[in-house]
């Protein structure tokens, strides 16, 4: 009997974690944010015990899962609906590099030395710090860089081209909301985004799931739509 019911604690358990996985999302099995982190632990140690605890009711992990499975919809729904909240659950990013120079506060906040940074730069390709532009440490904990114009796979100095160096775009809209420091740093005010959103003839910003401006002053938009394709484009 005991073996009979571990045998149906076991794939109780992995029942659970399979909809407990669907519910949370997909971003469980792939980048995971601190939260995330916790919560798959501490839902796997619950499901372990679920299956080999034998003087508990099977009942009192699931209960857990469900609790945990809860909370973590809760967080993943602030983060897609309050700004505020998405910043302090979800982390925001840290400028690490920027026109050459390198941000040691920065390094200091998000906890990562010089020797850590350097290795990430050789795993990307970047083995002279002078072939980058900007480093930035994303909330899901990796680097993101920006490599100078001229140090981009068939380097334009090789064909002695001198492109203008490319700049971060900078999020003017994101999720409805406007960006107001960020359309401060274009230069730009209200009336200027208002202008550019109806030449693209959208008439609210409710609309744009996120716009972005470039160092010229374009602004590139994309509306919030209601399709969800569900074909795999790889199969």
């Amino acid at each position: 009997m005991d073996i009979l019911k571990i045998i149906i604690s076991s794939l109780a358990s992995l029942v659970a974690l399979f909809l407990s996985t669907k519910i949370i999302g997909n971003r469980q099995m792939s980048e995971l944010s601190m939260f995330d982190y916790i919560n798959g632990i501490t839902i796997g140690s619950i499901a372990a015990e679920m299956a080999t605890e034998m003087d508990k009711e099977f009942y009192y992990p699931l209960i857990a899962i469900a609790v945990y499975t809860v909370i973590m919809w809760l967080m993943s729904f602030i983060t897609e609906k309050n700004m505020t909240g998405r910043r302090f659950l979800a982390g925001r990013s840290i400028l690490l590099m920027e026109n050459g120079k390198l941000f040691e506060k920065n390094f200091k906040t998000a906890k990562i030395d010089i020797n850590e940074f350097l290795t990430q730069c050789r795993i990307n390709g970047y083995f002279n710090l002078d072939d980058i532009d900007t480093a930035l440490l994303e909330p899901n904990g990796k680097i993101s860089f920006l490599p100078k114009s001229d140090a981009k796979p068939l380097s334009p100095r090789d064909i002695q081209l001198s492109p203008d160096q490319e700049k971060l775009l900078k999020v003017i809209i994101l999720d409805g909301h406007i960006m107001r420091e960020n359309l401060k740093r274009t230069g730009n005010d209200i009336r200027w985004l208002e202008n550019e959103l109806h030449k693209q003839k959208i008439g609210n910003i409710k609309d744009v799931y996120i716009a972005e401006c470039d160092n010229n002053n374009q602004l590139f938009v994309y509306k919030k739509t209601g399709d969800a394709p569900n074909n795999d484009p790889f199969q």
